[in-house]
This record gives structure tokens, C-alpha cells and sequence, in this order.
């Protein structure tokens, strides 16, 4: 499970994630990534296009579980602020499908091509 001072809780900050940060989506999800100085902190946004209540809370655990082991393997960066948006096939998804997309995602924003 993610730290308490790693989950992103203020409105600014998804805001900021999602509005002035870098965007990598695929089938499944959305990554949005902002830079920041402070730690790292994580929001995750399921709407109910996903599915009922059931369902969205699964997506999220399994969200919340790949992206706490993502931090503990040191795949992410140490600051920033990172939001994972659910599409509505993530909740067809199996886990495996939704860590692949995370870790793809995750490395195209954190880590943005050269463009030439």
C-alpha cells in the first residue's frame, strides 16, 4: 500500500498533474506527470464510465498495489506528482495487462522521447 504522504488528497495537485503536466495514455489508462521538488505523491481518478462502484474499486486497488510496487522495485522517480486516470477497459483488464500499461505509460512521461 502506497505511504500517507504519498497519496496525492488536494485538488491543486491533481490540477496541476493533470492540466500542466506530461500525458502517455494507452488502452487502459492514463499517465499524467508533473514535475515537482517535493516527494513523490500519486492520485488515482476512476469515473463511473469504468463501471459501478464495485468495479472502480477493484481498478483502483489494483492500481494503487502496481503503483506501490513500482515505487518499491525504484522505477519511479523520487519527486513529482503522478495521476493515473482509468479508461473504462481497465475494468476488463487483468492485473498483468494493467501493471504493463502502468510501467509503458509511466516511462513515456517520466521519460519523454527526443523529438528530432
Amino acid at each position: 500500500m502506497l505511504a500517507r504522504d504519498q497519496r496525492m488528497r488536494r485538488g491543486h495537485e491533481f490540477a496541476t498533474a493533470v492540466r500542466s503536466g506530461r500525458r502517455a495514455g494507452s488502452r487502459t489508462l492514463v499517465c499524467h506527470w508533473a514535475d515537482a521538488e517535493d516527494s513523490l505523491r500519486v492520485g488515482f481518478v476512476v469515473s463511473k464510465a469504468v463501471g459501478n462502484s464495485v468495479v472502480r474499486n477493484r481498478v483502483k486497488r489494483r492500481l494503487r498495489h502496481d503503483v506501490d510496487a513500482l515505487v518499491r522495485r525504484g522505477v519511479t522517480p523520487s519527486s513529482g506528482l503522478l495521476v493515473v486516470r482509468a479508461l473504462p477497459a481497465s475494468a476488463d483488464a487483468t492485473s498483468a495487462d494493467l501493471m504493463v500499461d502502468l510501467e509503458r505509460g509511466l516511462q513515456r512521461v517520466v521519460r519523454p522521447r527526443e523529438r528530432a
